[in-house]
């Protein structure tokens, strides 16, 4: 872009205090973890995984998921631990196929359970489709959270459907009277049985029966099973797994049997932020009422259906026991040193002292896989370092889409603060046009804080007071794209990013 230049009698807003150059300490273990969302971004991990199911294990927090490729490829489980639910450490191989002879291929949705000192992890193979084919579920026992895990009995706990019931998508629940449960099911029916205290055998109810369905109106799969307040909340997925209907509904029981009766839908996709949502397990933070659901939703942008990533948000109750509509937040502080989820065009950028750090390029992007229209974007922004011409920015990118390399290569918005003292509002579409600057003493090395509102054609650009803003536009060329940061021939950091709805 080509910048106009600034004066010297700008206004100066209040400087965040500059970060240290120490190393970021990772958190204490005993502090709990109270957020909105992951305080670091979703996703919370690198790579491609679903269906996640959570357990909480000697002071850690565990994250076991599938690994979400080709089902040929699906041969092993993975699992993720962490003290503070913000930094994840990678536990890879926790089980394969090796360790079960009759597992060949589709491992999914794992389900951890720890009884009598030992880690039991119930788990879906083989995607049978008929009662003719060798699979189901399986469950494997290990000594430690993270395994290594081997087959408890060598063939299926579960080898054939009833009652219409897949035999996938398990989890298992052990109440407070120490009756273990394990509900399951895929093909849009549900079963629940009791699971022996053995954890590797099935019992049977009092009139016989083993299985007993328990399928609420429209189950799909992925059963999910909590309890709080005396009340037991039964969760499930609805929709197709690949398709952006897939979501999350939930019933409240007085028995761990049920009736479950359909009450909302509380997890779906926000074309503003993600598709595809759903599957989920929750964390609670051990003596706290705080919840959280841990979630696998896709990228706006990815067409594989495989391509899902493991996130969380808060879960909310009302003062009646019913759970809010869950939120779908968009928040990055770095806390966790990697810039997952994000995507660069040009330019340098690293993590490091909880800051996304951009070397000087001339027009390096970051950006997020987002969509939003209506929206207040927010950042901590320090320019490290600037060209001595004077023509140089650092800042933020809304509604924009058509990303590429190089200064201008993008169609949308961008807000930008310089050290020649201005910060400047334009739109890149074949080329740069500035909407507009106004005069803001900026020095190198300190932080300042940078907000854009995009109402409608309403474009306000806001540095470090909130209350009244530096720029006031007008303006209609895009109505929705993506989040990010972008320098132009000067190195930054930026900080606390947050995206949300206006």
């Amino acid at each position: 872009m080509a910048a106009a230049s600034g004066k010297d009698c700008a206004p100066k807003p209040t400087p965040i205090p500059a970060t240290t150059d120490a190393p970021a300490a990772t958190p204490a273990p005993a502090a709990v973890p109270d957020f909105p969302t992951a305080p670091q971004g979703n996703p919370i991990i690198d790579g491609w995984y679903a269906d996640p199911d959570t357990e909480f294990y000697d002071g850690q927090y565990w994250i076991y998921p599938t690994s979400s490729y080709a089902y040929d490829e699906q041969t092993y489980l993975d699992a993720f631990s962490s003290t503070d639910l913000i930094h994840w450490t990678k536990h890879a191989n926790i089980l394969t196929t090796q360790s079960v002879t009759w597992a060949k291929r589709a491992v999914w949705a794992p389900a951890p359970v720890s009884r009598g000192g030992k880690y039991f992890l119930y788990f879906g193979a083989n995607d049978i489709q008929t009662d003719d084919e060798l699979g189901g579920i399986g469950v494997a026992v290990a000594d430690k959270p993270e395994g290594p895990y081997s087959d408890a009995i060598g063939q299926p706990l579960i080898g054939a459907y009833h009652n219409g019931a897949q035999p996938i998508d398990q989890d298992v629940f052990i109440d407070d009277d120490g009756q273990a449960y394990i509900y399951y099911g895929g093909h849009g029916h549900c079963n629940v049985a009791k699971v022996n205290e053995d954890m590797v055998s099935l019992g049977t109810f009092d009139d016989g029966d083993t299985f007993k369905e328990i399928t609420p109106e429209n189950y799909v799969e992925g059963a999910q099973m909590f309890k709080r307040g005396g009340k037991y909340y039964f969760m499930w997925s609805e929709g197709g797994w690949t398709g952006p209907d897939y979501a999350v509904s939930y019933a409240i029981a007085d028995s761990p049997l049920g009736p479950f009766q359909r009450l909302a839908k509380i997890l779906q996709q926000d074309s503003a932020v993600a598709r595809g949502s759903g599957h989920n397990g929750v964390i609670n933070v051990p003596g706290t009422d705080i919840w959280y659901i841990v979630y696998h939703r896709r990228p706006l942008s990815e067409t594989d259906g495989n391509h899902r990533q493991v996130c969380y948000d808060r879960m909310y109750f009302n003062d009646d026991g019913t759970i809010q509509d869950i939120v779908m937040l968009v928040q990055d502080d770095f806390s966790d040193g990697n810039m997952f989820g994000w995507h660069t065009y040009g330019g340098d950028f690293s993590v490091a002292n909880d800051r996304l750090v951009a070397g000087s390029s001339a027009g390096g992007k970051a950006m997020l896989d987002t969509d939003f229209g209506d929206m207040v974007m927010d950042a901590d922004v320090s320019i490290t370092s600037a060209a001595s011409s004077g023509n140089t920015d650092a800042g933020l990118i809304f509604r924009a889409s058509s990303l590429g390399d190089g200064a201008d290569a993008y169609e949308g918005y961008y807000a930008g603060i310089s050290t020649a003292g201005r910060v400047v509002l334009g739109k890149a579409s074949g080329g740069w046009t500035q909407l507009a600057q106004a005069n803001v003493s900026i020095t190198a090395n300190e932080e300042y804080h940078l907000r854009v509102r995009a109402v409608g054609a309403s474009i306000q650009v806001f540095v470090g007071d909130t209350s009244s803003p530096q720029i006031n536009v007008t303006d209609t060329s895009f109505g929705s794209g993506a989040n990010g940061v972008r320098v132009f021939e000067a190195a930054a950091t930026y900080g606390k990013i947050s995206v949300a709805k206006a």
